[in-house]
């Protein structure tokens, strides 16, 4: 049995973290992570985003070298990221798909109210043409790692969540790459119910939390370098 205090404290980290973790540019409607909501709980909730590549960065290098898949250079790599980031923005407008910005790296954010059939892990058809225009400006842009995570909110099993969430990652992932992204660039994990975003005693909060995400990290020269 899961302690109620710690499922309250939980919960309550969450919704902060929903409501502060990102700002919105009110010109451009461009949202980042603030800094100052990972400092706080996002070591907690949002470590995730942070750490390491799936696999390890230098394993991912190498793969991506083997593909021929070339690097950023240092200097370009802001604008490479920029403009990758203005298409995704213009491509997925209206669709409910968010697009964040953090530092370099960029993270579409996907409720699965709108990418996925209750307990399914196959993308809906109404949602096949925005992902459609997501895996085509991947493939426009290949200079990037991509991680594809999975989540679920806490109703159900945890085995059975963690299943769920893996299966809409790989899901996802098989969608994109028969699509024209290269399978070198991607990987998937699966957090079942542990990464809420918001508060999951609540039916708007659980409909936050069902989501898949991607990752989108430049492969640097430095990347290869030390690969």
């Amino acid at each position: 049995m899961r302690n109620s205090f710690s499922i309250t404290i939980g919960t309550v980290l969450a919704a902060a973290l929903a409501t502060s973790a990102c700002t919105t540019d009110p010109v451009t409607g461009e949202r980042k992570i603030s800094k100052a909501a990972i400092g706080g709980v996002g070591g907690a909730l949002g470590g995730y985003l942070l750490g390491d590549l799936v696999g390890g960065k230098n394993d991912r290098t190498e793969k991506i070298v083997g593909a021929g898949i070339g690097a950023v250079a240092g200097a370009g790599i802001g604008a490479y990221m920029d403009a990758q980031e203005r298409k995704l923005r213009e491509k997925t407008a209206g669709t409910g798909v968010d697009v964040i910005r953090d530092g370099d790296n960029l993270l579409l954010r996907m409720p699965s109210g709108i990418t996925f059939a209750t307990d399914s892990a196959a993308v809906q058809t109404q949602f096949q043409p925005t992902l459609n225009e997501v895996a085509s400006t991947l493939a426009e842009y290949p200079k990037t790692y991509i991680d594809i995570y999975g989540h679920t909110d806490s109703t159900g099993s945890d085995a059975y969540n963690q299943g769920l969430s893996e299966r809409r990652a790989q899901s996802v992932a098989n969608y994109l790459s028969v699509h024209g992204v290269q399978s070198a660039r991607m990987a998937t994990r699966g957090f079942g119910e542990t990464q809420p975003i918001a508060d999951n005693t609540t039916e708007e909060g659980k409909s936050a939390n069902r989501r898949v995400e991607i990752k989108i990290v430049p492969v640097t020269e430095a990347d290869v370098a030390a690969s």
